[in-house]
């Protein structure tokens, strides 16, 4: 399929949705899922970037549990299906499919040698273990990223500037782990931390539950700056 891509990895293949900008070659944002796979979210979130003539990739985390897989937010059954997903993941097996996927994105044609990666929820904590793990990634972005205070061990590895979003109204993210992960990144001269005031998990999410518009604008606004200024500057 043109909207799809086949990545190469140290473990095996695996398939990654891709949305291209109009001007080629572009810098490139690996785009990482939620619980809910490669969803219509997912996609929208990657569509969106090539408006902002970004090359977006974003892989299929899941592939070596159940490949393909694509949940609906307002299923209460998709929900569980991807709950289990998450407690089942192999986070520092991700984090390696990450990588593979990084390095693939950079070698197609369609990019210019840049390479940013985002995520939310799950894929945020796989930012955040990417950025710390592997050299090679030019930007950051995490959007709520759930267990990353379990992780703030690594952050001294920290490898690649980082741009971290968080709702202080996070039901998955405790107001004592947000000020953990505050503390711990206040340290680091290249990473930034923005907190939204009355905001829930996942405010940004399309049609979510918790979707506010002027939120999401605001983080999309920091961003895309954030973006351009890694990976055009």
């Amino acid at each position: 399929m043109k909207d799809h891509i086949t990545i190469e990895g140290h473990d095996g293949e695996f398939a990654a949705y891709i949305a291209r900008p109009k001007t080629l070659p572009a810098p490139a944002v690996v785009v990482l899922q939620e619980l809910f796979g490669v969803n219509a979210d997912i996609r929208k979130t990657c569509d969106e970037l090539a408006e902002q003539s970004f090359l977006a990739v974003a892989p299929d985390l899941f592939w070596r549990q159940e490949p393909g897989v694509e949940l609906n937010v307002t299923s209460e059954a998709d929900w569980q299906h991807g709950l289990r997903l998450y407690g089942a993941y192999d986070r520092n097996a991700g984090a390696k499919d990450v990588k593979d996927t990084v390095d693939a994105v950079r070698k197609l044609s369609e990019c210019n040698g840049k390479v940013a990666v985002l995520g939310y929820c799950l894929g945020a904590l796989m930012v955040f273990l990417t950025a710390v793990r592997c050299h090679g990634v030019d930007a950051a972005v995490a959007y709520h990223g759930g267990d990353t205070e379990k992780y703030l061990g690594e952050a001294d590895g920290l490898n690649a500037p980082l741009l971290m979003h968080l709702a202080e109204e996070d039901e998955f993210i405790s107001k004592a782990a947000q000020a953990e992960i505050k503390a711990a990144l206040a340290k680091k001269p290249n990473t930034t931390v923005y907190s939204y005031p009355g905001q829930n998990h996942a405010f940004s999410r399309h049609g979510g539950p918790h979707y506010n518009a002027e939120a999401a604008a605001l983080a999309h606004e920091r961003t895309y700056a954030f973006l351009n200024r890694q990976l055009r500057g």
